[in-house]
């Protein structure tokens, strides 16, 4: 078994026995610091997936590793970020996102004794996403792209190994979406840290990923991946291009034929 993230042969069901197979067979490795993207039709298992890695939830059949350890329980080396932001809104930002750290050990034990560095860390991640001097703001007084910003920055907060996002920008409108697509690429480029895209975009996975996986209909696995060799950096401008165009073409067909 080889990839950071490392699934093999893995099928998982809700409902307990005769209820809904989500993937059957799914075998999937994603390189330590690699941008992979997982797109496929509605209700492929694409979520599953994100569960199955992050130890959320676990197979009945098949492996799941992540850094050469065997998932038996919630992955602590992961941050994930979803679609919708989910913060507190008795919290103002800074205080959302130091929240995983009064849970994940050993930022836990630390909080109390480190605090001034811990909010130091967070107002660096604000400031790296374009919200600096936000932080006493609540939920409500933040715009929805604002508050994903905030979403990711408490993704990264204990600065994980892994970072999961599952449709973190599809309740977004059009230009925000693409401008947090550069806010991630940028995030990538500059930890090194390997990220797992679930997302229902063609453009978003081929202009973020290095690899693509397309997923069949459920139950879910993985029909074919698709290496996106074009040169980073990547601004939006190559989204025009006749190379872009064509691998998202090509991605749309395969999801097509998935679809049937």
């Amino acid at each position: 078994m080889t990839g950071f993230v490392a699934l093999d042969d893995v099928s998982h069901v809700y409902g307990g026995t005769g209820g809904t197979l989500a993937v059957e067979g799914l075998s999937l490795h994603v390189n330590r610091g690699e941008f992979a993207a997982v797109v496929g039709p509605s209700g492929c298992g694409k979520s599953t997936l994100m569960k199955l890695a992050t130890g959320l939830q676990f197979p009945f059949r098949g492996t799941v590793q992540v850094a050469g350890e065997r998932v038996t329980k919630p992955v602590k080396i992961a941050g994930m970020a979803f679609q919708a932001p989910t913060l507190l809104p008795w919290r103002n930002t800074l205080e959302n996102l130091l929240l995983p750290l009064e849970i994940v050990e050993p930022h836990r034990s630390r909080l109390s004794a480190h605090k001034a560095e811990y909010v130091a860390r967070a107002k660096n991640l604000l400031t790296s996403v374009g919200l600096r001097d936000q932080g006493d703001k609540f939920p409500w007084e933040l715009s929805g792209g604002m508050q994903q910003r905030t979403s990711l920055c408490r993704a990264l907060i204990h600065e994980p190994d892994l970072l999961m996002l599952d449709e973190p920008f599809g309740a977004l409108d059009a230009f925000t979406r693409e401008e947090l697509w550069g806010v991630i690429r940028d995030l990538h480029a500059a930890r090194k840290i390997t990220v797992v895209l679930v997302t229902h975009d063609l453009r978003e996975a081929v202009f973020l990923a290095d690899r693509i996986f397309v997923m069949s209909a459920r139950p879910g696995r993985v029909l074919t991946e698709r290496v996106v060799d074009i040169p980073r950096p990547r601004d939006l401008e190559v989204t025009f291009t006749p190379a872009f165009t064509a691998i998202v073409q090509e991605l749309r067909e395969h999801i097509v034929r998935a679809r049937q």
